[in-house]
C-alpha cells in the first residue's frame, strides 16, 4: 500500500459535534410547511381558509361582544346598539323559560329540573360500566317518577304501572324455560291487559284511601326544549330494543315472522317521518274507539320510536353480517340454544360494530324532534316560531333565537357523538 502524501486515506478518529437540524425541519416552520403549505394548492386553500375565517370572526365576534342582554324590546335593542352591530340577547334572558319549559307552569319548574338531573342519575350505570350495579335499580324506577314528576297527580298511577312491569316480568320467568319468545309475548301482553284494564280502577280505589298526589300538569302546557328531551331520550331508548327485535326477526327462518319484520322496516324506512306524525296527530283518532282519549305526546312517541326502530334494525342487522360464521357456529358447539348464543356471543359483538351507525341515528331522531312544531306541538322552535316572534316586542328577532336553539342542540348530540367514542375505545379488543 502507498504511503505517498497524495495517497494516503484520510480517517477521522473524532467525531463531528453535532449540529442543529435546519430551521425548516423543526418547530412551528416545519408543522406550517407540511401540514398548510406542502404545496402550491395546499397553500392556496390554506389562504382561502384563513381569509373565510377572519370574515366569519370579524362578523360574529363584535355582535356577540356588543349583545344586549337588558332590554324589554327590540326597539331598545337598536336604541341601545345606536347603529352598532350586536345581537339582542335580551330576548333570551326574558323569554327562557318559555324556551326551555314552553307552558309549562313556572311554579312547578322545580319538578321538571328535578326530573332532569335524576336523569343523568339514572342511565350512569347503563353508560359507564365501572360504576355500581346496584344503581340500575333506580334505572328501572326512574321513568315512573320521572312520569309523576313531569306530570304531576296520583303517586298511584305511577305505581301501578310499574306492579304492571313486575307482573309481566314474573309471567316471563315463569314461561321463559318453555319458550322464550313466547314469554315476551305472554309478559308484554300481562303487562299490557293491567294497564288498560285494571290500573285505572285500582288507582281510584287506592286514591281514595290515601290520596299522595302532585298538582297534574296537562300535557298540552308541556313545550320548549324539555318536550324535544323527552321525545329524544324517550324514543332513543325505546327504539334500540326494538330494533333488536326486527333485525332478529328480519334474519329468522320462520317465514312469517321474517315476513312481518321485512315489511315494516321497509314500509317505515320509506315514509317520511313528518307523515307519520301527522297520522299521530290527526288520522290516528279515527281508528281509535269513540271517546278514547289518547295523550297526542305518547302518539308522538310511538310513531318516533317506529321510526327509529326501523332504521335501528337495519344498523343492527349489518353488524350481524358482520360477523363470521363461526361464530354462530362456536355457540352451537357450546351447547348454547338460539337465545343463549345470541344473548352471549352475537348480539355483544353485533352491537360493538353497530355503535357508529346507531350513534348516528340517535343523533339524528334526536334533531328530528323538531319537526313536531309542525303539528302543533310548541317544542322550542314551535315556541320561537309562535309566541315569541308573533309578540310584538321581539318581531324579527331571528339570529339570536335560533342560535341559542342550535347551541343547546349542538351540546347534547356532541355529548352523545363523545359518548360513542369513549365507548368504541372502551369496547376495543382487537388492539395490542
Amino acid at each position: 500500500m502507498s504511503t505517498h502524501p497524495d495517497t494516503a486515506a484520510f480517517v477521522r478518529h473524532d467525531a463531528l459535534p453535532p449540529q442543529d437540524p435546519p430551521a425548516s425541519e423543526v418547530g412551528m416552520v416545519h408543522w406550517l410547511r407540511v401540514n398548510l403549505f406542502s404545496s402550491i394548492g395546499h397553500g392556496i386553500m390554506t389562504l382561502v381558509a384563513l381569509y373565510c375565517i377572519y370574515a366569519l370572526l370579524a362578523a360574529v365576534v363584535p355582535w356577540l361582544v356588543n349583545g344586549v342582554w337588558d332590554a324589554d324590546s327590540i326597539r331598545q335593542c337598536r336604541e341601545k346598539l345606536d347603529g352598532a352591530r350586536g345581537g339582542c340577547f335580551a330576548v333570551i334572558a326574558e323569554r327562557w323559560p318559555q324556551l326551555l319549559f314552553g307552558n309549562y307552569p313556572s311554579e312547578h319548574y322545580d319538578r321538571a329540573s328535578l326530573a332532569f338531573v335524576l336523569l343523568f342519575v339514572a342511565i350512569a350505570p347503563v353508560l359507564f360500566f365501572d360504576l355500581p350495579r346496584k344503581m340500575l335499580w333506580f334505572t328501572g324506577l326512574f321513568p315512573f317518577i320521572a312520569y309523576w314528576l313531569i306530570w304531576g297527580g296520583s303517586i298511584w298511577v305511577p305505581v301501578l304501572a310499574l306492579a304492571g312491569v313486575v307482573l309481566g316480568f314474573f309471567v316471563y320467568r315463569a314461561l321463559a324455560g318453555r319458550s322464550f319468545f313466547g314469554a315476551i309475548i305472554a309478559g308484554i301482553a300481562a303487562t299490557m291487559i293491567f294497564g288498560f284494564v285494571m290500573l285505572g280502577p285500582i288507582a281510584g280505589l287506592l286514591n281514595s284511601v290515601l290520596n299522595i298526589s302532585l298538582d297534574p300538569v296537562e300535557s298540552r302546557q308541556i313545550g320548549g326544549f324539555m318536550i324535544n328531551f323527552i321525545l329524544g331520550t324517550t324514543c332513543i331508548a325505546l327504539s334500540l330494543p326494538l330494533g333488536i327485535a326486527l333485525a332478529l326477526g328480519r334474519q329468522s327462518n320462520l317465514p312469517i315472522i321474517k315476513t312481518i319484520c321485512v315489511v315494516f322496516i321497509e314500509f317505515i324506512r320509506g315514509v317520511p317521518l313528518i307523515t307519520l306524525l301527522f297520522v299521530a296527530s290527526v288520522m290516528l283518532a279515527y281508528f281509535l274507539p269513540p271517546g278514547t282519549n289518547f295523550d297526542l305526546i305518547l302518539r308522538v312517541i310511538i310513531m318516533i320510536t317506529l321510526f327509529a326502530a326501523a332504521y335501528m334494525a337495519e344498523a343492527i342487522r349489518g353488524g350481524l353480517a358482520a360477523l363470521p360464521t363461526g361464530q354462530y357456529e362456536a355457540g352451537a358447539s357450546l351447547g348454547l340454544d338460539y337465545w343463549q348464543s345470541m344473548r352471549l356471543i352475537i348480539l355483544p359483538q353485533a352491537l360493538k360494530i353497530s355503535i357508529p351507525s346507531i350513534v348516528n341515528i340517535a343523533i339524528g331522531l334526536f334533531k328530528d324532534t323538531t319537526l313536531v312544531s309542525i303539528i302543533s306541538m310548541f317544542d322550542m322552535v314551535g315556541m320561537i316560531q309562535g309566541p315569541i316572534l308573533s309578540s310584538t316586542e321581539w318581531f324579527g328577532v331571528y339570529w339570536e333565537l335560533l342560535g341559542f336553539a342550535a347551541l343547546l342542540f349542538f351540546v347534547f348530540c356532541y355529548g352523545i357523538s363523545q359518548y360513542s367514542q369513549y365507548l368504541e375505545r372502551k369496547l376495543a379488543t382487537d388492539h395490542h
